[in-house]
């Protein structure tokens, strides 16, 4: 039988939680970890590194149902619009971009993805080299292919204006998205997405080092996207451990085209891990970059381009994130790897989780 999946989305600001009375979840992390060797797993032409990481949560409280195994799915950028992905969806539909996947993120307990274009149809291109816009009708195909979150902290999510960025908030909202990263100000950006799953409360928080070429970061009183700095890192992830169980943090950093972290992000790494996260997935450098093991929490610099253009080579190769939870708290991270075989259509390389839960229901 396919197990219930529950969804619910904190909409409520995160000062009025705190002034409501929140405090700290009561499976909080545990200072034991360990970490196993590091594994290799390789095709013809690709290469990917798999690190493992296992960390122990505080069990249950007497009372509270038992929890059960979490499979989760992370992904980097994904557009629509670029020209020769739009001629393929074009010719094969909304569809094809997600056929590569062979089901995978149907069969998982929550999809994340950074949605690198603006899904909506306000407002108007501000000067920049690309605006990447994505039409409203790549959305109904992207929730029905398994994906459950959209992160718009990045530097396309303000490419047609402030209306168009609260617009493509509420789009998505509509369409069944949890979606983070952006608001109408700080807070509302600054808001994790919080879903009951298997007996956990998972908090997902959107962040981005990377503004576009515009004042596109969040401020007390104006729309943009939360801003990645150690200040807001702190607030916001800090604020989501404080309701949640698991804390995954999706985060756009790092300098384009290149193989590897910043010494600012690790630093940046460093702040959110002392604030309460429990995985962290990067992007934006357009490269597969390694996971990596930092005090028992796996994070993955830059999982590269996903629903994008076959540009070749390491443009081309790419990845899911793969993160799962066990009952005992046990959390592990590998990166499965992918091709983008043909215009806007990844392809996996390597197997998925043999123990993946079969088909989930819906999210109503």
């Amino acid at each position: 039988m396919t197990p219930v999946r529950i969804v619910l989305v904190c909409m409520v600001l995160l000062p009025a939680c705190a002034a409501a009375g929140a405090t700290p979840n009561s499976t909080t992390p545990s200072p034991s970890t360990t970490t196993s060797p590091a594994t290799t797993s390789s095709s013809t032409t690709t290469t990917t590194t798999t690190t493992t990481t296992a960390t122990t949560l505080a069990a249950a409280e007497p009372g509270v149902p038992a929890r059960g195994r979490l499979v989760i799915h992370a992904v980097g950028d994904i557009d629509f619009s670029l020209p020769s992905t739009a001629r393929a969806v074009a010719a094969n539909g909304y569809e094809y971009p997600w056929t590569g996947m062979r089901g995978l993120f149907q069969r998982d307990h929550l999809t994340i993805v950074n949605l690198e274009c603006v899904p909506s149809e306000m407002g108007f291109p501000i000067p920049k080299e690309w605006n990447l816009i994505c039409p409203l009708e790549a959305l109904g195909p992207m929730r029905q292919a398994g994906v459950d979150a959209a992160n718009m902290a990045n530097n396309h999510a303000g490419d047609m204006g402030k209306s168009a960025l609260l617009d493509g908030r509420a789009n998505l909202l509509d369409r069944g998205f949890l979606t983070v990263g952006a608001g109408a100000d700080l807070a509302e950006a600054n808001l994790p997405a919080v879903i009951e799953i298997e007996g956990w409360t998972i908090a997902v928080v959107g962040l981005s080092r990377i503004s576009g070429d515009g004042p596109w970061f969040a401020r007390e009183e104006s729309p943009g996207v939360a801003p990645a700095s150690i200040e807001n890192t702190m607030v916001a992830v800090g604020a989501a451990a404080q309701v949640a169980d698991i804390v995954i943090v999706t985060v756009h950093w790092g300098m384009g085209y290149a193989l590897g972290p910043t010494g600012s992000d690790r630093a940046l790494a460093r702040a959110m891990i002392d604030a309460g996260a429990n995985a962290v997935v990067g992007h934006h450098s357009h490269r597969l970059q390694a996971l990596e093991v930092i005090d028992g929490v796996p994070v993955f610099w830059s999982m590269g381009n996903f629903i994008w253009p076959d540009l070749g080579s390491l443009s081309s190769r790419t990845g899911v994130a793969e993160i799962v939870v066990e009952p005992d708290g046990t959390v592990t991270g590998r990166i499965i790897p992918a091709y983008i075989e043909a215009h806007g259509r990844p392809e996996l390389r390597g197997l998925p989780d043999s123990s993946l839960i079969p088909p989930r229901h819906a999210i109503e």
